[in-house]
């Protein structure tokens, strides 16, 4: 694989997206999908495309399709320059940062990709229409980058799993690659929208990976004991405001029963102050189990924290 250090080439348009991956000296490319304000977690996800790849790709753009309308899409953080460093100390060949009217020229989409019903559960309960504009715009980016791979992160995992479903259902020529969940030392997994915490909202904030880690603990003894262990965390920060806790299935995100054993995902969603947070993490459920990185039977880059 190549390295580099140089200074990213950007490319605001689709022309110009074309004539820098052309430029290219190999087809080897990956891509790292952003929405900018970018932190550790990905850098990792372009370090572990880097190892593998000769070429990175890091897109970033602000996504107006996956804002539903009680969200402040003029709040989220923006930070090209910083954003520009760390792909360059990452070894980044190519941003593509363009605006809105560059991903959809003819305004909103007519056509748009459905997530189906994997994306009105959880996360999609929440946010009605999220992961169509998720879906969509990943579509595109797809496209637009002619990647070989695509890297994201295992905290987003009811996304990873809907990304995976639309490559698969719908013959994309290209491999999904997850990447384990990047945490802060104090355990709080690394998000853009941290930045919003208050130091008084972070400290509270923390009661969600302590909750995962109680419940990947319990997983040998059976799903009950791991949902209990979890929710007995949440229920002492009254200052959490629990959407949804839950043990699923990775594939269906269907409740798992008491009888399961074998990989589950165990996902927290909570309102920290004015803050919105989701973290998981994946377990094996039964005996000798507890928690893993990611899925085994998926791409998966490991991260190096």
């Amino acid at each position: 694989m190549t390295t580099t250090t140089a200074t990213p080439v950007v490319a605001h348009t689709r022309d110009e997206l074309k004539a820098a991956r052309e430029a290219l000296p190999s087809r080897d490319v990956a891509a790292v999908m952003t929405m900018g304000a970018l932190h550790e977690g990905h850098a990792e996800l372009i370090r572990a495309a880097r190892r593998r790849h000769d070429h990175v790709v890091v897109t970033i753009f602000l996504n107006p399709l996956q804002f539903g309308p009680k969200e402040d899409l003029s709040r989220y953080p923006r930070t090209f320059d910083d954003d520009m460093a760390i792909c360059r100390d990452a070894g980044v060949d190519v941003v593509f940062a363009p605006t809105p009217d560059v991903v959809y020229p003819d305004g909103d989409p007519g056509v748009r990709v459905s997530a189906g019903p994997l994306g009105e559960v959880l996360e999609g309960a929440s946010r009605s229409g999220h992961f169509d504009g998720v879906l969509t715009v990943v579509g595109k980016l797809l496209h637009l980058t002619a990647a070989r791979s695509a890297y994201f992160g295992q905290k987003d995992a009811q996304q990873l799993l809907l990304i995976r479903r639309m490559v698969r259902d719908l013959d994309f020529p290209v491999d999904v690659v997850s990447v384990p969940t990047v945490r802060e030392p104090d355990g709080l997994a690394m998000s853009s929208r941290n930045t919003y915490l208050t130091a008084s909202d972070r400290e509270v904030a923390l009661c969600l990976s302590r909750a995962l880690r109680a419940g990947a603990d319990a997983a040998p003894f059976g799903p009950s004991a791991v949902r209990r262990a979890a929710r007995e965390v949440v229920v002492e920060e009254p200052l959490a405001l629990v959407d949804y806790l839950v043990l699923v299935h990775p594939q269906t995100l269907a409740d798992v029963p008491e009888w399961y054993r074998g990989e589950a995902l165990l996902a927290v969603a909570a309102r920290i102050g004015t803050t919105r947070l989701i973290d998981n993490t994946p377990v094996v459920v039964g005996p000798g189990g507890g928690a893993i990185d990611v899925f085994s039977d998926v791409p998966t880059a490991r991260a190096e924290v």
